[in-house]
């Protein structure tokens, strides 16, 4: 097997970059960063008395991140492309081990918002791995490299969950902290010693008033969804941060065309294979999220109500961990499909197993077992839709724009996810039970959000089937030659 000729590395000695490390490092890099988004769902619970703060404040320790997340991953994707994907990787995992300390140092609010914000400010991590691969990786390698990068996304996050809670079971909740700054260490000096910079770069100016109004658009939108249920959903402070992203985003939609270097391309964005490639993420984003919402709730809830399970937050997580492992075997078969069909059908195929999923998860919730079966089978779902994207992406884009498109797409799955948390919230407190004086979600709570899961996974087949068919480069899931800039290693083998 014949290797791409690499370009010039600035760290490595001048090496040319092993694919296989090159891999192993940026997936690696990519969970650990996913990690963050589950790295606190065990002390949840426990937030108000461990900062001593009101349990609706505590709550912004996990939606911080996630405002952080949207801003900074359009942000770090273009960054990337005009001054280097791998330098701004690597301000990504300092920005995450500066949070992982401050949250460990911390025994108050402020702080521990404070280390969240950072932590969610290095999500740009794994569109920047992507795009490091696209530049880096011999052809042959690319497909299953960047389909396990992509994964790496819902991986982390599924075997995170049973991490944090046996860390915060066993030991003092810091050391959940002082474990992500370690791994983010791990992941830094991996970086530095294998990972080569690409010579793909646009140069140019950084668009601020884009970035800016980007990054305000974003946070009233993710802010309404995400808190409007606690605020009410026709409260005036839910609507007007609804009527002001709306029209933020309309005013940065018309500063964005009319920009010689706009912070992302709306132009090439518009282009039908990215444009649906995108709507269809949502969709996918949504569907992925509604399992991590109502499982881990059954197998805890007690054995009272009938049909829960009365399970431990371990036994929980441990239920959903091989989801993530589900996803990383199918990371190879995800590419194979996509070298033999195209990445539509890739991602076709993903979201009917997802929506098979959820269809087996409604009638199985009796067992254990049953909670481990649907998180495989939907977890190879996912596999198969996260691992289509970026070669959907790469596709119709030029590698100097490699970085921001993945963004964008990365954000569109979080956009997903936060509306599926939203939805999700309103069903299960709109349908409850009575337990010892305690409002419950009902079984058939879960059931009614289990089968909009199944809906959400559904549209995005119907969405996904008008992405224009695939030939030539497209179908083989090689990507798009830059425009105007070196050609990326990897582009011949």
């Amino acid at each position: 097997m014949s290797q791409a000729p690499a370009p010039p590395a600035e760290a490595g000695g001048g090496a040319p970059p092993r694919p296989n490390a090159v891999v192993a490092v940026l997936a690696f890099a990519g969970i650990v960063v996913s990690l963050m988004q589950t790295l606190v769902i065990p002390i949840v619970p426990e937030l108000p008395r461990l900062l001593d703060a009101p349990a609706s404040d505590t709550a912004w320790a996990v939606t911080a991140t996630l405002l952080a997340a949207a801003v900074a991953t359009p942000v770090m994707g273009r960054l990337g492309d005009m001054y280097g994907k791998r330098r701004m990787l690597l301000v990504s995992i300092v920005l995450l081990v500066s949070g992982s300390v401050v949250c460990a140092l911390s025994d108050a609010l402020v702080p521990m918002i404070v280390g969240r914000v950072l932590q969610g400010l290095a999500s740009g991590v794994i569109p920047l791995g992507i795009s490091i691969m696209r530049d880096e990786l011999p052809a042959e390698r690319l497909g299953s490299a960047t389909a396990l990068m992509s994964a790496s996304l819902g991986i982390g996050g599924a075997l995170g969950l049973p991490a944090a809670a046996l860390i915060a079971d066993s030991f003092d909740w810091h050391v959940l902290f002082w474990t992500s700054a370690g791994m983010g260490v791990a992941a830094f000096v991996c970086v530095v010693l294998f990972v080569p910079e690409s010579r793909v770069r646009t140069g140019g100016r950084f668009d601020l008033v884009g970035g800016a109004g980007l990054a305000t658009g974003l946070v009233c939108l993710l802010l309404a969804i995400s808190k409007g249920a606690d605020w009410g959903w026709t409260s005036g402070t839910t609507l007007g941060l609804f009527a002001a992203a709306g029209v933020i985003l309309l005013a940065w939609g018309w500063w964005e065309l009319r920009t010689d270097q706009p912070l992302v391309d709306l132009r090439t964005t518009a282009r039908r294979q990215v444009l649906v490639t995108n709507l269809a993420s949502i969709a996918v984003g949504f569907a992925m999220f509604a399992m991590s919402l109502v499982n881990p709730q059954v197998l805890q809830l007690p054995t009272q109500t009938g049909y829960g399970l009365g399970k431990s937050m371990l036994i929980a997580g441990l239920c959903m961990a091989p989801s993530g492992l589900v996803m990383m075997a199918t990371a190879p078969v995800s590419a194979a499909i996509s070298r033999a069909k195209g990445p539509k059908v890739t991602l076709m195929v993903g979201v009917l197993i997802i929506a098979a999923g959820y269809s087996l998860n409604i009638v199985l919730m009796s067992e254990v077992w049953h909670f481990v079966l649907v998180a495989c089978v939907i977890g190879a779902g996912v596999g198969f839709g996260y691992g289509s994207m970026p070669a959907l992406i790469m596709s119709a884009v030029p590698a100097s724009e490699t970085a921001a498109a993945n963004s964008l797409n990365t954000l569109m799955r979080s956009l997903g996810t936060s509306s599926a948390s939203a939805v999700a919230g309103v069903i299960l407190a709109q349908m409850t039970l009575n337990l010892g004086g305690s409002a419950v979600p009902s079984e058939n709570a879960f059931k009614v959000v289990l089968a909009v899961g199944a809906g959400a996974a559904l549209l995005a087949f119907v969405v996904a089937s008008f992405i224009p068919r695939q030939g030539g480069a497209a179908a083989a899931g090689k990507p798009m030659e830059p425009k105007g800039a070196a050609e990326p290693a990897g582009a011949k083998s």
